[in-house]
């Protein structure tokens, strides 16, 4: 499923052009704020509908002007082509894909799995537990529509027994208590099996890159082991609570995520370069995970997230990397890219936001 081009219309810095991509490996090398991560950002857009990097699309829109578009073509595993455009105006986004209009974002997913490597990843070690959440969450869904919607219907459920909860409405709290348990489990069981999947090789991989063995993710789920009539027990005893502070304190939104070694808690005495490296494995691992799950090479995209780590270990990163469909990385003047290129390998100059292949 590679990309062929991108076509761009007012979108950042970028120039109004197309942009060939038909290779396996694409490396964008220049300055800081020259349009490198755009480039990455437009493809991160064509594959889900939104920015890794902006949940506002207004702040997409070049300068001085109203609306943006994107236009990606790609291959299916057929060798079929396709393409997605993405426009935004008057304030609405709007996604098309072969020129039928998308209406939900999930529908894009599964099309082109696409892995981003960027620097906000070090929320998943170090962020809230929200952002560890998202990232077990992100992984579940980039295979599995069903448990997208299990997760809003979640949020809705939730939202609404925490209404129950500030009005003082208790007479409804059983129903939204029951729907809460039903879904709550099912994604409990979602995050248990990705967290073994992950740990079957994190603690391998980060030994072999950084000679710091027995390295876990351990997944603390709000409701533990229990079963549906134990947690109803909990949560029944946790209503006095709850209707004092007019908020749901226990279920899948309060489950927590640990990287543990000997038994301790490891990002607090780790350094920024083993904390880095760490959310860069679990990346990979990740991408690991789709093409186990689906059997679909994802698309790799990978912006100057290995500058924190010793050239040693930026090597061995590379070489560890999964098998991919197309890999994008970015660099920056004097990184030794040359180190990466094939034989096919385009490599192209970016400078405000104008390309030149070498």
């Amino acid at each position: 499923m590679p990309f062929l081009s991108l076509s761009f219309v007012d979108y950042r810095n970028i120039e109004n052009a197309s942009i060939d991509l038909l290779s396996k490996e694409v490396f964008f090398k220049g300055d800081n704020g020259q349009g490198k991560t755009n480039l990455l950002e437009a493809l991160y857009i064509c594959s889900y509908g939104s920015s890794f990097r902006t949940k506002n699309d207004v702040e997409i829109i070049k300068k001085t002007h109203s609306a943006y578009s994107i236009k990606a073509l790609y291959k299916d595993s057929h060798e079929i082509t396709h393409s997605i455009v993405i426009k935004f105006e008057n304030g609405k986004k709007h996604i098309l894909k072969n020129g039928k209009k998308i209406t939900d974002r999930k529908e894009l997913i599964n099309a082109i799995p696409c892995i981003v490597f960027c620097h906000e990843d070090l929320d998943f070690v170090t962020g809230e537990p929200e952002k560890r959440r998202f990232f077990l969450d992100q992984s579940i869904s980039l295979h599995n529509n069903i448990y997208v919607d299990s997760l809003r219907k979640y949020k809705k459920i939730l939202r609404s027994r925490n209404i129950v909860l500030k009005e003082q409405n208790f007479d409804l709290l059983p129903v939204f208590t029951e729907n809460l348990i039903q879904i709550g489990m099912e994604i409990r069981k979602k995050r248990e099996d990705i967290s073994l999947f992950f740990n079957r090789d994190l603690s391998s991989l980060y030994e072999e890159i950084s000679g710091i063995s027995g390295l876990s993710l351990s997944y603390h789920s709000s409701w533990k082991k229990m079963n549906k009539d134990e947690i109803q027990a909990h949560l029944k005893a946790k209503e006095g609570i709850e209707k004092n502070l007019g908020t749901s304190v226990s279920g899948p939104h309060r489950d927590r995520i640990i990287f543990i070694k000997d038994g301790e808690n490891f990002v607090l005495t780790a350094s920024t370069g083993q904390k880095r490296l760490l959310s860069v494995l679990l990346r990979i691992l990740q991408a690991k995970y789709i093409f186990e799950v689906n059997h679909k090479k994802p698309i790799l995209l990978m912006d100057d997230v290995l500058l924190e780590l010793d050239p040693g270990k930026r090597e061995k990163i590379m070489h560890l990397l999964p098998e991919y469909e197309q890999l994008f990385a970015t660099f920056l003047p004097g990184e030794p890219y040359e180190k990466y290129v094939k034989s096919k390998t385009k490599v192209y100059t970016i400078q405000k936001g104008h390309w030149d292949e070498r």
